[in-house]
């Protein structure tokens, strides 16, 4: 059985037999790269393997041949003819000022020019510097030059809360990529790898000639595994394991081809004894999406399904972070479905799996909570048992645990969203199967949750008022509507339930509910 690579960026560690990692074959892609063209731009989210994929290029431009046995290029690339490579990777640092940020670059020109032997004169000067290795690396080797940046954002990305200093590292990145269209006579491939995809005024504006494949069905698992990559590669260690229960948690990352896995979530699955858990989510921190969501006072279910235009899903700028493709390039969300209308691509967007939809609603819960020790199995008692007591009482307790503050600093308390934000967050994050804003021939349901052998479903309103005294109707518009009707004939037993809530108690005032079927 074959070891597993977790953390492992770097190709020829990989690749080393003694070591025996798995590898799963990316280089007919890479080939198809080098082959079509020059200058390329590639955007995924963290913990995909771009950094690997860009180490695998790196060794191909240097003639290892010997690394690439029995993998798809070995037999089909000039491994006589060699390439100086510049790489460059911001992974690794944590970028506080625009001072680290030259410090960072200077250091990694440093260590370029002691690898290829190189020495440069113009230290004073970074974008000079960088141009000067270009083109003494050309003169040197006499070949042209590989330009190869990874993690090309993440000095920015690491002070986006800070949106002055963010503008002044990107305007310095921005002066340096610039160097790379301008030794175009030098340059034999260059390829840029980052989470983000900022617009091509803010940031691209000096390199836009890149293409980008980011949404090219070609490229579509350059970086990730496939369903029949984990079925092939990882077979040994599958005998007992459910493979629908693996994909639903784990697969869904949709780049316009086939759906992919995260890797790390695979290879730490199998390296902690197969236990599902939030593995990819757990290596970073939303907290800053998590602040933007709470400012524009988004309503949480819209997360299911967010339609956006082409243009809003490519790129986005620091004077105007849009939500949704914030949340798309950093693998929050993912694509369900692309459909033309009136000439125009819209694309939905959804969680892509499981990990993530639980992971992040149980975060932006706790956020909410002034205790974010609230006991979870109340919820699933109440649904295992089918006892309102018990579902009526922790609902309860979970609104009676919300800060006094998130109800004065947010408008959304005077409307049903706000409560149905705090119940959605809470449901998700528990992992229960349920149905935000379920359509109707009479309209919209608030929620619906059904129990995991459909034998139950539970069809809930909510209705803000004033104050306890006054009656909201919650339970009588689900009547009135008859919502139930979706599920006649296709549950054991229906439940509808009105929950009202009191802008001045700030809890529900009003807990109704009838047995239907």
């Amino acid at each position: 059985m074959k070891n597993l690579p977790i953390g492992i960026q770097t190709f020829h560690e990989i690749r080393d037999r003694e070591k025996n990692y798995i590898y799963i074959d990316k280089t007919d892609l890479a080939l198809k790269l080098i082959s079509s063209g020059k200058y390329y731009f590639l955007s995924r989210p963290r913990r995909f393997g771009k950094s690997l994929f860009l180490d695998t290029l790196k060794n191909i431009f240097e003639g290892k041949k010997k690394l690439f046995e029995r993998l798809y290029i070995y037999d089909k690339w000039d491994w006589e003819t060699t390439y100086p490579v510049i790489k460059i990777s911001f992974g690794a640092w944590v970028t506080e000022s625009v001072n680290d940020l030259d410090q960072t670059i200077l250091y990694l020109i440093d260590e370029n020019q002691e690898r290829l032997g190189l020495e440069c004169q113009y230290k004073e000067n970074i974008k000079n510097c960088f141009l000067e290795l270009i083109k003494k690396a050309y003169q040197k080797y006499n070949q042209k030059v590989v330009v190869l940046i990874d993690e090309y954002d993440k000095p920015i990305l690491d002070n986006i809360t800070d949106k002055e200093l963010s503008k002044e590292i990107r305007d310095r990145l921005k002066n340096i990529y610039s160097v790379i269209k301008d030794s175009d006579e030098y340059i034999k491939f260059a390829f840029l790898t980052g989470v983000s995809k900022f617009s091509r005024v803010s940031l691209f504006s000096g390199l836009n000639n890149l293409e980008d494949i980011s949404l090219n069905p070609n490229y579509a698992t350059i970086c990730g595994y496939t369903h029949e990559d984990v079925k092939h590669h990882f077979k040994e260690r599958l005998f007992d394991i459910d493979i629908d229960k693996l994909k639903k948690w784990y697969n869904g990352y949709n780049f316009l081809g086939e759906r992919i896995y995260n890797p790390f979530d695979i290879l730490l699955f199998f390296s902690r004894n197969k236990i599902y858990s939030n593995y990819w989510f757990e290596t970073g921190n939303p907290a800053f999406l998590i602040e933007v969501l709470k400012q524009k006072s988004f309503f949480l279910p819209n997360l299911e399904d967010i339609k956006v235009n082409e243009s809003s899903l490519s790129s986005f700028d620091i004077d105007y972070i849009k939500i949704e493709t914030l949340l798309f390039q950093t693998g929050y969300l993912t694509i369900k479905e692309v459909k033309e209308r009136f000439n125009q691509r819209i694309y939905h967007l959804t969680y892509p799996n499981l990990e993530v939809k639980t992971a992040l609603n149980e975060h932006i819960f706790e956020y909410l909570l002034t205790d974010n020790t609230l006991n979870k199995t109340p919820i699933f008692d109440a649904i295992e048992f089918k006892d309102m007591s018990i579902f009526e009482n922790a609902i309860r307790q979970l609104f009676a645990m919300l800060p006094n503050d998130s109800y004065r600093k947010n408008e959304m308390q005077n409307h049903e969203g706000y409560y149905a934000n705090v119940l959605y967050a809470y449901l998700a994050g528990l992992g229960i199967e349920f149905r935000a804003e379920d359509t109707t021939n009479l309209g919209r349901i608030d929620l619906t949750i059904a129990t995991p052998d459909m034998s139950q479903v539970y069809i809930i309103e909510f209705k803000v008022v004033d104050n306890k005294n006054q009656n909201g109707k919650a339970l009588e518009q689900i009547k009135e509507k008859k919502y139930y009707e979706k599920y006649l004939n296709k549950v054991e037993e229906i439940i509808i339930i009105g929950i009202e809530f009191s802008k001045k108690e700030k809890n529900i005032c009003k807990f109704e509910w009838e047995r239907i079927v």
